[in-house]
């Protein structure tokens, strides 16, 4: 295994050489190596010679010299594209944390119980040196006001040491510069739900004559960070899987509506094509015998079996729409198989063979996709999507592959003509996601108002049984 530990550095010559000894010299658990992506943020004051005659002394040193100052999170950001490992920790490049805590802090990682790993300095530890007191209850303090938008229960939401496993963290866009990235990544992992653990460490803070960095402001800015990103979803790094399942995550109420419109056509057993992070699934699973989650992205599969690793009527399966023999290794047949938003990422429909395949004599087939092909626009090529459905058109399809059309719902004929709009006049690439927070906000009047529009959706649910003897 390799640890990824990023180093961002910035004016710090009086102790990057001792602080890198370190790091270097940091005890790792058994047949662990390491590899330092070091980032020096357009340094000022020698550090950045030292750094050169370290990397060139190490070949485990991979050092990045950035041609301007950004901050702490643009130069971690740096150090994230260049990371290899399969974890990857944050170390100062000061001599406030100690190296020495590095095998505690991978112990739950290593364990497969969490995805991150935060160290506290409030927890209890061996040692923590006593500093002001304002400094660390203003800490507390944004760590408290974190946890109330992130409904999480930390103790240290600004701490220097968080550990993660790679690939994660390389799936998440960081935005903010300065300090801003400790409330930035921690919203963020919360909203995707990581499993996070916090253990105790020492920290042997310095004071601001000693050369700390971080200031009142800086807390002023957090503030605004954690509002920010608490209004909105930024998950994914961009681009990255369906951007459908990064959007739907911000409005809950859009899905509560589409849910209830899914809900009824369910049996007791459901497999459910592309289910991405489980919006879907989190809220149909209920008095479900049997619920099982199919994803073929190995992202959505991870989120999938964190979400539903304690809900014992749902099990998470890798399901790759174009692979027939995913289906056949199901090894069972269910009553109802749910594909919201799949068909349109498909070249060809054959899909529909193998879900014929895993569904019993009888049993529903609910699908969702957006519709109208003169809607097809700019929106529609950056999600990806390969077509925009008609009503006539999909009922045939699903004839030839022995479906019979039961039930026709039209969704969303509200969003229309905004669509149309956005994506065929003004040729916007994305939605807005305050635009989708203000229309998730309102859902509870437009979903009133939709069945009275006399146009067709956005969307189209189309529910169909499978004909008694169709292999």
């Amino acid at each position: 295994m390799l640890l990824s530990i990023l180093i961002p550095v910035y004016n710090e010559r009086t102790v990057v050489e001792r602080s890198i000894g370190l790091v270097l010299k940091a005890p790792l658990p058994e047949d662990m190596e390491r590899e330092l992506i070091v980032v020096d943020d357009r340094s000022t004051d020698g550090t950045s010679e030292i750094l050169d005659a370290l990397a060139a002394r190490d070949p485990r040193i991979r050092l990045i010299h950035k041609p301007v100052n950004q901050g702490k999170g643009a130069a971690i950001r740096t150090a994230i594209e260049y990371a290899t490992g399969d974890f990857a920790l944050i170390q100062d490049a000061d001599l406030e944390y100690d190296p020495n805590e590095y095998p505690r802090l991978l112990r739950p990682l290593l364990d497969g119980n969490a995805d991150a790993v935060f160290g506290s300095r409030y927890l209890v530890s061996e040692q923590t040196r006593v500093l002001p007191f304002w400094h660390s209850m203003i800490n507390k303090a944004l760590t408290g006001i974190s946890n109330m938008f992130c409904n999480l229960n930390l103790t240290d939401m600004e701490t220097c040491y968080k550990v993660f496993r790679t690939d994660l963290l390389k799936s998440i866009p960081i935005r903010s510069n300065r300090f801003g990235i400790e409330p930035e990544i921690t919203m963020k992992a919360a909203k995707r739900q990581f499993r996070i653990y916090e253990v105790p460490i020492s920290y042997h803070g310095r004071s601001y004559e000693e050369g700390k960095k971080i200031g009142w402001r800086d807390g002023v800015k957090a503030l605004g960070v954690i509002l920010h990103f608490w209004l909105i979803d930024d998950l994914y790094a961009q681009p990255y899987g369906r951007g459908f399942l990064t959007n739907l995550t911000g409005t809950p109420q859009y899905l509560n509506w589409m849910t209830s419109l899914l809900r009824p056509h369910l049996g007791v057993t459901v497999l459910e094509v592309g289910a991405g992070i489980g919006n879907l699934a989190g809220r149909l699973m209920g008095r479900r015998l049997r619920y099982v989650a199919g994803e073929k992205d190995p992202l959505y599969l991870h989120a999938l079996r964190n979400r539903f690793l304690r809900t014992p009527n749902v099990s998470v399966r890798k399901l790759d729409p174009d692979s027939p023999s995913d289906f056949a290794d199901l090894g069972e047949r269910f009553e109802s198989v749910l594909c919201v938003n799949v068909l349109e990422y498909l070249d060809e429909p054959a899909m529909l063979g193998s879900i014929g395949s895993v569904l019993q004599d009888g049993g529903l087939l609910i699908t969702l996709v957006p519709q109208s092909q003169s809607l097809y626009g700019s929106i529609d090529k950056t999600l990806g999507h390969k077509q925009r459905f008609e009503q006539d058109d999909l009922a045939s399809t699903l004839r030839d592959y022995g479906f019979d059309t039961v039930k026709v719902i039209q969704l969303n004929k509200i969003s229309r003509p905004a669509w149309w709009f956005t994506g065929k006049v003004l040729e916007s690439k994305r939605l807005s996601k305050l635009m989708l927070k203000l229309f998730d906000k309102t859902v509870w009047l437009t979903r009133r108002i939709d069945p009275l529009l006399p146009w067709k959706g956005l969307s189209l649910i189309l529910i169909a049984r499978k004909r008694p003897g169709r292999a």
